[in-house]
């Protein structure tokens, strides 16, 4: 699973697909476990993994048990993300930031103005 010279999105769904089992299957066989005891660690049967194992369609829940199990969610680092603000938006929201700022100052004087007011 080194090579990341690999174009995903060049590739079908069913390519996706086999590439993730070939994967499951390397990582399985590269700590020693039988489809068996990989299959039985993720709570899932012997003939899933296989299937799995050799290209067939795996439900979201099924990948995130065999990974929990082969100890490889790591690999959901890749879904990491982190909200970001534009320059512009940014800019913008100072903008406003200020502008209350300065409206509230305003209020603030209004209001000890107010305050000093005796009616007289």
């Amino acid at each position: 699973m080194g090579n990341t010279s690999i174009n995903y999105t060049q590739m079908s769904d069913g390519a996706i697909v086999a590439h993730i089992g070939r994967f499951i299957k390397h990582t399985r066989t590269t700590q020693n476990k039988t489809q068996e005891q990989l299959a039985k660690a993720a709570g899932l049967n012997r003939w899933t993994m296989s299937q799995i194992e050799n290209g067939e369609s795996i439900n979201l829940s099924s990948l995130i048990q065999i990974l929990r199990a082969l100890d490889c969610l790591y690999i959901l680092d890749g879904f990491d993300y982190s909200e970001e603000i534009s320059p512009l938006e940014y800019a913008k929201l100072k903008k406003r930031q200020i502008k209350e700022r300065v409206r509230n100052k305003t209020s603030d004087k209004s209001d000890k103005n107010d305050q000093n007011d005796l009616g007289w």
